[in-house]
């Protein structure tokens, strides 16, 4: 592997000097997320029982599609899901799932799936 520790940015993409003033540029902790849309992480559950591999990949497809997929309520907002923690099929009795989107997850119990109970537990907004 080559030692590029020697090596350094000296200009930005578009031609820029970096200098010391404009690396404190870089240092401008805020709230946010550098992705369009908005990123929730939610807490999901099915009412207090064991999550079956099927009710999972049902309300993976309900929030995907906006909807619900029991009541044939269209009016949840979908999202892309980006990201699903640890589960062990009929197990696990909740689970970490990352979505992202413009709106807000439902968390009215059965919106995405039947039984899926929803808890937002994290929202980071996206780009401004």
């Amino acid at each position: 592997m080559a030692d590029l520790t020697s090596v350094r940015q000296t200009s930005d993409n578009s031609g820029n000097a970096i200098t010391a003033a404009y690396a404190n540029a870089n240092y401008n902790a805020k709230t946010g997320q550098g992705i369009a849309g908005t990123t929730h992480v939610l807490t999901v559950g099915v009412g207090g029982g064991a999550i079956s591999q099927a009710q999972l990949n049902g309300f993976v497809r309900g929030i995907t599609q906006g909807a619900s997929l029991v009541t044939g309520d269209l009016s949840p907002d979908a999202f892309t899901v980006v990201g699903i923690g640890s589960f062990t099929a009929a197990s696990s009795t909740s689970v970490v799932i990352a979505v992202q989107g413009t709106g807000t997850p439902s968390t009215t119990t059965g919106d995405y799936f039947a039984a899926a109970t929803v808890a937002i537990t994290a929202t980071f907004a996206g780009l401004a």
